[in-house]
């Protein structure tokens, strides 16, 4: 009995490490998908002295690889949003109502926080 315990929490600890690690990185890329930071990227050509002709180049080199991204991403983001939706129905499973409750309100938060950086993000754009 102690050792289906013990797989049983390894799992739940798994799938919450996993969980983690594909919405950060789900976040990373399908939250921000003007990857063309440009504040960053000024920054960063400005620290590097790059000449005009320099940062052309640059934005050619990182605009193409934004576009590539969007393109992989349209073929994963159904089997991450799947994933997602498979774990928290076993996050469900395993809390209490008063949990769920919590666990509901934070991701709300979270979807609310990241809309208002979104908006943000395009008011800095014009």
């Amino acid at each position: 009995m102690q050792r289906s315990k013990q797989q049983a929490l390894m799992f739940l600890l798994g799938a919450v490490l996993v969980g983690g690690v594909l919405g950060f990185s789900a976040e990373r890329v399908l939250g921000h998908p003007d990857h063309s930071s440009w504040p960053d990227r000024t920054r960063m050509y400005d620290d590097l002295t790059l000449s005009e002709q320099q940062r052309r180049a640059m934005d050619s080199v990182l605009d193409e690889n934004n576009r590539q991204r969007d393109t992989i991403m349209r073929v994963v983001r159904p089997q991450l949003d799947s994933l997602k939706l498979s774990t928290r129905t076993q996050f469900y499973r395993i809390f209490t109502p008063e949990q769920k409750d919590k666990f509901l309100s934070r991701v709300r938060e979270d979807s609310i926080r990241r809309e208002q950086n979104r908006l943000v993000r395009e008011q800095k754009k014009k």
